[in-house]
């Protein structure tokens, strides 16, 4: 009976797309019921969208190949195990052919060091999986210090950012019995003892208590002794926000200070307090900032905009024994002022030290901070120049730091440093996923409509001809102040690259490349500035003829998938292929689908009447207009992608089929946002990618 009544949605569904979009009546949304995550008759569509696509691009001689060697790319044995620290040695989590969902593992650091290191499995996600009949991924561990045996183990059930949290012994490799469970939810946790918790989640379970972003602003106490009862409230934010949490800021032995309440007031601002005892204190900050942790005593925080005579970007610190006592706040200490080539792109805190992640110019440098006789006094480590580096484990109980170095066409290598001696070490190297022997990499700049530089990066062959033939691929971001920068991609340079194809990254205005600043440029009203640097960025490609429209591609996910809709439908002239995934789309209903109304203070508030006509003049859903000829796209997304709902690329594709235009729409059914917890499924996402790319931009 199930089968009759999917496969009868099915039919209905494909008859009547174009018979819809002519019966909506007083310009409703024709395809609104593909907003239906898991509705029978949106689920059949997928279906049928799925099997057109999987149809042309999985049966192309290309295909198999591009597959194969993605997957062996990803389950590769000679990866470089992601670290992180805990309890004196190494975590890891492993995902292989063998097992997909991976492992949750330990090593000691001595080991790991070593070529071979001998792992000890906590928990094999495929095994706990089959015996609970889930699909479970591993999305982190909140541990008890300063032992860490004990740890909060969150899991996502296909991969999604809600998760479940239960209670765990690394000892005994065990789930504790009667331990700490909280049901799935977007939620976080910390440890305020053995037997005692702070979180902030769904406490009703019914959606209740979370804001319209769907996410928690109740933060409550948990006691071992009373696990079944609600808990005790410490702290509330406003349902019309975007969320609250807690957390608790330790000493270096591990031992609590004070806890840390963050109300996230929007997207990017916040109000923070302080509680020891008594009322939380709000601390007095700048709306728009990060705080980083505890240092040598001193509250470390980010401001992302100016503020009391301290530039955008800067690194500042509270002592916070004189930010709780009685009185006037205490005078901010300035830990790290960046100038106007630099951007402070991550904030790491260690033992007693800050590590701050830089960009130089689009390229990396760390730097570490630490209080010598009341001034913050900086030391750069000596790592690889003219590289992308990132932070990518910081010990609490030491100063080392895991540090990675990658480039375009310089495979990935991990070092570890230490902040207090000035240390470093290569640790681990990639061995090279391909021949990049014949490539090289510019920097270029081209000139946006407002007269403003935007950097971009090309990669490509060394003997290329400048005739405009060369197959590009271009990517874009373009938002949430997240920075862009060269990385070692092994599918890009193994299924494009290593076969004579160019690519392209452009640094445009709404990331983090320069700072704050920098994003604030396409902030809201502004968003027309990132649509315009992209395309500007087009126009120097084939001006220079390094590549023509009809071979050049662009690639974009999430936020960049606006950028990607946006770009097709304000300049289809300029693009022979556009891969839309896991997209933002219908940007006058983003508000009310999944997490978007926390990202109002990105693009504004289409409910409001003034912000929805700025919105209005790009979004790409509306924009789409009959008689046009648009680049064929290939718009693919997931399911279970909890954080930007799968609507938008359905509707996106089922109004392009109502309109008579070609397009390619498949849906992973699981995996989450990232659309790559599982190395098989990543392995085909890649592989039709690829297909298409090819088959738009360099047509056998």
């Amino acid at each position: 009976m199930k089968r009759a009544i999917v496969l009868a949605a099915l039919l209905a569904s494909v008859a009547t797309v174009a018979a819809i979009a002519q019966e909506a009546p007083g310009g409703a949304d024709p395809f609104q019921w593909l907003e239906e995550i898991h509705g029978a008759k949106a689920l059949a569509w997928v279906e049928q969208q799925n099997q057109r696509t999987a149809g042309r691009l999985e049966t192309d001689p290309r295909y198999e190949t591009f597959r194969k060697e993605a997957l062996a790319l990803f389950t590769a044995e000679d990866r470089i195990p992601t670290p992180e620290f805990r309890a004196d040695g190494v975590d890891n989590v492993w995902q292989s052919a063998a097992n997909p969902h991976g492992l949750w593992r330990h090593t000691t650091l001595a080991s790991y060091r070593t070529a071979n290191p001998q792992w000890t499995t906590l928990i094999d996600l495929d095994a706990l999986s089959k015996a609970e009949g889930k699909s479970w991924f591993f999305k982190g561990a909140t541990c008890l210090h300063p032992s860490e045996r004990l740890c909060l183990v969150h899991l996502s059930n296909g991969g999604g950012d809600a998760v479940t949290i239960r209670e765990f012994d690394t000892e005994t490799r065990q789930f504790v019995k009667g331990g700490l469970e909280l049901p799935v939810g977007k939620q976080n946790v910390d440890w305020l003892g053995p037997n005692r918790w702070i979180a902030a989640r769904d406490w009703s379970g019914t959606g209740q208590d979370v804001t319209k972003s769907g996410y928690a602003y109740i933060v409550k106490t948990i006691d071992r002794a009373h696990m079944d009862a609600p808990g005790q409230e410490v702290f509330r934010g406003d349902p019309k926000e975007v969320r609250a949490g807690a957390r608790v800021l330790r000493g270096p032995d591990g031992s609590p200070k004070a806890i840390l309440f963050d109300r996230g007031v929007t997207f990017f601002r916040s109000r923070y307090y302080l509680q020891t005892s008594g009322e939380p204190k709000l601390i007095p900050l700048p709306a728009k900032t990060s705080v980083e942790g505890l240092v040598s005593g001193q509250l470390i925080f980010n401001i992302k905009e100016d503020w009391q005579g301290y530039k955008s970007g800067s690194v500042l610190s509270y002592d916070l024994a004189a930010l709780l006592a009685d009185g006037p706040a205490p005078k901010p200490q300035v830990v790290f002022q960046p100038n106007a080539a630099q951007a402070v792109d991550e904030v790491h805190v260690t033992r007693d030290r800050v590590a701050i992640e830089l960009l130089e110019n689009v390229k990396g440098v760390v730097e570490t901070f630490a209080l010598k006789s009341g001034a913050w006094v900086g030391t750069r480590l000596a790592l690889p120049t003219d590289s992308a580096l990132a932070i990518k484990a910081a010990s609490r109980e030491s100063n080392r730091l895991f540090v990675t170095s990658e480039g375009f066409l310089d495979p990935t290598s991990l070092w570890l440093a230490d902040g207090g001696t000035g240390m470093t070490a290569k640790v681990k190297q990639l061995p090279p996923r391909f021949d990049a022997s014949k490539d090289v990499v510019e920097q270029h700049f081209a000139t946006s409509t407002d007269g403003t530089r935007i950097p971009y990066f090309l990669v490509r062959p060394k003997g290329m001809k400048f005739d405009g033939s060369t197959p590009t691929q271009m990517f874009g971001y373009g938002g949430f102040q997240i920075a862009e920068v060269p990385i070692y991609r092994p599918e890009m340079g193994k299924l494009w690259l290593e076969r004579g194809a160019a690519y392209v990254l452009a640094d445009i205005r709404g990331g983090g490349e320069f700072g704050p600043t920098w994003h604030d440029a396409a902030l809201r009203e502004h968003r027309q500035r990132a649509f315009d640097d992209f395309a500007a960025v087009a126009k120097d490609l084939i001006a220079r003829k390094v590549t023509s429209p009809q071979h050049l591609g662009i690639y974009g996910r999430s936020n960049g998938g606006v950028l990607m809709s946006v770009s097709m439908t304000q300049h289809p002239e300029l693009f022979g292929a556009v891969v839309i995934e896991s997209p933002l789309i219908d940007m006058l209903r983003y508000n009310h689908l999944s997490a978007g109304a926390s990202w109002v203070a990105e693009y504004g508030d289409p409910d409001v009447p003034a912000d929805r006509e700025f919105i209005a003049k790009y979004s790409g859903y509306q924009a789409l207009k009959p008689g046009v000829k648009y680049p064929e796209p290939y718009i693919t997304t997931n399911t279970e992608d909890d954080r930007v709902h799968p609507g938008h690329p359905r509707k996106f594709a089922a109004k392009l089929e109502s309109l008579h235009d070609p397009y390619l729409f498949y849906e992973n059914t699981f995996g989450g946002h990232a659309n790559d917890a599982d190395p098989t499924l990543n392995a085909r996402r890649w592989a039709r990618h690829y297909v298409y790319l090819w088959e738009k931009l360099a047509p056998q």
